[in-house]
């Protein structure tokens, strides 16, 4: 399994390039499901937790609603025009809330892990250098 170490922006970008693909893709094959695209953002939002570097991780809870909303652009439908589009982006954010709060748990969730785990490991280390 590949183990990068992102930036915090670099996992911003992660996320959003990777949900505006996996958008494209179920707007193709499944006719833009919401439930589709919720589903498949729950482990975007799992790797960009585990793949962001340590002293970022606080970026994930941040960056993966964003990676929501952006790759969302590509699934809703949209009335013609600007207008018309942005009605269907906050539509979809309304009716897919439950997605992008549990999403967000989940980075939060590892975030935090990890988080306590590398302060026990330095707390760790400095009673082993006292």
């Amino acid at each position: 399994m590949p183990n990068p170490r992102l930036t915090g922006l670099g996992g911003g970008l992660f996320g959003i390039a990777t949900m505006a693909v996996l958008g494209s893709l179920d707007r193709l094959l499944f006719e833009g499901s919401l439930t589709v695209y919720g589903v498949l953002f729950l482990p975007v939002c799992a790797l960009t937790a585990l793949w962001v570097r340590r002293g970022d991780l606080v970026a994930p809870p941040v960056v993966v609603p964003i990676a929501f909303a952006a790759g969302l652009l590509t699934v809703t439908d949209g009335d013609s025009g600007l207008a018309g589009h942005l009605v269907g982006l906050f539509t979809a954010l309304a009716t897919q809330a439950g997605w992008l709060y549990g999403g967000t748990l989940i980075a939060g969730a590892i975030a935090t892990v990890r988080r306590v785990r590398m302060m026990r490991r330095r707390a760790a280390q400095r009673r082993g250098a006292a």
